[in-house]
């Protein structure tokens, strides 16, 4: 299977359990991977044979900056929900990242990984 990747997807939003994450904010970032047969578009050079790349970024960041989730599980979801919803894939992995996570340490982020694919895909 091939795969388009969308990788570094940057926002800020307001997503967390603690007070302080959904009234100050902080820095997401979202990995996308789409699985598809990306031959037509390879032997054409035609843009409506694939996905395109623009619109998966743009609705990563509406979803990111225009909702609010608890849990990174849940924005992990309604991506891959929207995604398998709106575009021709066989299916994708979807990667949230906290930037700044709210831990008493030093590290680099937290993430989230889910896999989902249009067989197991139910609409919202």
């Amino acid at each position: 299977m091939d795969k388009i990747s969308v990788h570094g997807i940057q926002f800020y939003g307001y997503h967390g359990v603690l007070p302080e994450e959904t009234e100050l904010g902080t820095r997401f970032a979202v990995d996308v991977d789409l699985f598809l047969d990306l031959r037509e578009a390879g032997l054409s050079d035609d843009l409506t044979r694939t996905v395109d790349y623009t619109k998966v970024y743009d609705l990563v960041l509406k979803i990111g900056t225009g909702m609010r989730f608890k849990l990174l599980e849940s924005i992990a979801e309604r991506i891959a929900s929207e995604i398998l919803s709106q575009f021709d894939i066989e299916g994708g992995t979807v990667r949230v990242k906290k930037l700044s996570p709210p831990i008493p340490g030093v590290l680099d982020h937290v993430s989230v990984e889910i896999h989902r694919s249009q067989e197991k895909h139910v609409a919202h």
